[in-house]
Parts: C-alpha cells; sequence; structure tokens
C-alpha cells in the first residue's frame, strides 16, 4: 500500500509541475494591437483575395480524396497541423492524434490493472495522453524562439547581399543556403516559391502565416510596402535589424529579472507533493485518510484545483510582453 500511494503523490506532483510548465512557458495564443495591424497591411493584395484555407497541390499530402474518421476530426481541430508543422515535426496530424489517444489507452489501462482506486484511471490516461501535446508544444517553442534570435543575422546577409547587387530572390536563396535551421529552410521555401512563380509578396505573406514571429511581420510589411512605394530596402532591413536585436536584448533582460519569480512558481508548486511525500515516510497512516475518507477525496481534487489557479496566477504576473 505505501507504494500505492507514492504512485499517486508522484502523479499529483507531476500534474501539478505539468500544468506551471503548461501555463508559464508555452507562448499564449494572444496577439497585440501592432500585430494584428502589421497582419492587416501585409495581407492587402492587389490581384483577388485567396483563402488561407486554400493549400496548392504541390503542398498537399496527396490527390487521394478519400477521409478516414481522424480526419473528419481533424478538421474541427486545424491548429494541431499548424503546430506541427510550426514544430517540423515529420508526422501528419492523424498519426499524432493517435498516439495522443494510444498514450491515453495506456495510461488508463496501466491504472485499472493496479489495486489503485479505479478513478484514478482516467486521470493518470489524461496525464500520460497529454505528455505528447507537451512535447510538442516544447519543440515548437524551441524552434519558434531560435527563428527569432536569428532574424537579426538574416536581416543584415540580405541587406548585404542587396548592396553586392543579388536581387531580393537570390538574397533569399543566399540566406537560406548560408544560414542554420530552422530560418535556412523557412527562406529557402520562399525562395523555391518564387522559382515556381508565385509572386514573393504572396510567398512572404506565407511566411508570415507559416511563422508566427512579430520581427517576421515587420520584415514582410516592409518589403511589401518597399515593392509598391519604392525606397532603399537594404537601409530598412539594417534598421529593422537593429531594432530586432535591440528587442532581443530587452527580451533578455525581463527572463532574466523575471527568472525570480519563474522560479518561486516551481518550489511553491513542489512543495505540496513535497511534503506529502515527506509526511508519507513519517506517517502513513495520517496520510492514508486522504483516500479513505470521503472528505479526503474532495481535499486531493482542491489541491490540484488550486495548484493550477496558482501556475495561472504566477504565469500572469511573470509575462511581460516585448
Amino acid at each position: 500500500m505505501p507504494a500505492t500511494l507514492i504512485i499517486i503523490a508522484v502523479g499529483i506532483g507531476i500534474a501539478s509541475l505539468v500544468a506551471f510548465a503548461a501555463t508559464a512557458w508555452v507562448p499564449g495564443q494572444e496577439t497585440t494591437t501592432t500585430e494584428d495591424r502589421l497582419t492587416s497591411i501585409s495581407s492587402r493584395r492587389s490581384g483577388p483575395a485567396v483563402s488561407k484555407d486554400q493549400s496548392s497541390l504541390l503542398m498537399a499530402g496527396g490527390l487521394d480524396d478519400t477521409k478516414n474518421i481522424m480526419e473528419e476530426v481533424l478538421k474541427r481541430m486545424p491548429a494541431l497541423k499548424v503546430y506541427l508543422s510550426q514544430a517540423d515535426i515529420n508526422l501528419s496530424a492523424p498519426k499524432f492524434l493517435a498516439i495522443v489517444i494510444a498514450c491515453f489507452v495506456g495510461g488508463t489501462i496501466s491504472v485499472a490493472m493496479t489495486p489503485l482506486p479505479i478513478l484514478l484511471a482516467p486521470i493518470a490516461g489524461a496525464i500520460v495522453g497529454s505528455l505528447p501535446l507537451f512535447w510538442l508544444s516544447f519543440k515548437r517553442k524551441r524552434r519558434l524562439t531560435k527563428f527569432g534570435r536569428q532574424m537579426p543575422e538574416a536581416l543584415e546577409l540580405l541587406g548585404r547581399s542587396l548592396r553586392a547587387g543579388h536581387s531580393l530572390a537570390n538574397g533569399f536563396g543566399l540566406v537560406g543556403s548560408e544560414m542554420d535551421e530552422p530560418l535556412a529552410k523557412e527562406f529557402r521555401r520562399v525562395f523555391e516559391e518564387q522559382n515556381f512563380g508565385i509572386p514573393i509578396e504572396e510567398a512572404l505573406e506565407d511566411l508570415s502565416a507559416r511563422v508566427p514571429n512579430m520581427d517576421l511581420r515587420f520584415f514582410a510589411t516592409a518589403v511589401i510596402l518597399q515593392r509598391s512605394t519604392g525606397g532603399d530596402l537594404a537601409e530598412i532591413l539594417d534598421k529593422i535589424g537593429h531594432l530586432v536585436r535591440e528587442r532581443l536584448q530587452i527580451l533578455g533582460q525581463v527572463q532574466a529579472l523575471t527568472g525570480e519569480g519563474r522560479l518561486s512558481g516551481i518550489v511553491l508548486l513542489a512543495m505540496p507533493p513535497a511534503l506529502f511525500l515527506f509526511m508519507l515516510k513519517l506517517n502513513p497512516e495520517y496520510v492514508m485518510q486522504l483516500f479513505t475518507d470521503e472528505l479526503g477525496h474532495y481535499m486531493l481534487g482542491i489541491a490540484v484545483v488550486t495548484q493550477t489557479i496558482g501556475a495561472l496566477v504566477i504565469k500572469k504576473i511573470i509575462t511581460i510582453k516585448v
């Protein structure tokens, strides 16, 4: 029985820490007024508007129109495909969803086959099933962060290529061949789309849609406006690159100042599970009342809820958008 209690305590601790990680480090979906205005400006085209839901046959998965139940479900979850693309994970959305379902079923069955209460089986399944989602979110955030840090160098390289007499299209190809992933892959894709005859404005709009980065939206908007009104594009890119470097420097300072808050959140959320394990070691009979008494069940549920609320509050405090 002590081993069973330890498993339950560890599960509660992992759920609390995962809740804080999901809220403190996963980027929010809200957009600022600046981002909305940049999107509105860059989406103005001289030709007919193209729906974002439409995709080229070259980028489609195939010509087979047969759909299964998984694809019908994914129609209601379009963000999953976008997240997989932004995380650069070579998995289709149906396969990833199948992995999530398999983890949920595996976690549920594993607990159901143990002496643990059957009511804990869905909770364990939800925790195990959420692991692929957190892995996807981690991969996406790490890739987008690296992309953002590569932007100043890419803009400087593109500006130097323009001063050397290269065209803008060749500049994209140069950035795609000289720089590292993930930025090189996205700029190389813009270069290849131009070779297929897609206008540079449309290719840049698709790039800013694939990569949710405000600096990239500034760059795409500047290029589109410059091609419409004229001007020294190399000088514009230098100014944008300088602006991006300054913003990243301020962002680093903010991350350093809020590091104490993040560490405090981890400690505060880890203390209840750690105290539970400590009390379980000293006085197991005292802790057993949480699992044998009906009031103890309510207390455990309230503990998980309050841990999650605390993670949300701490995330709100330490999140400063630059």
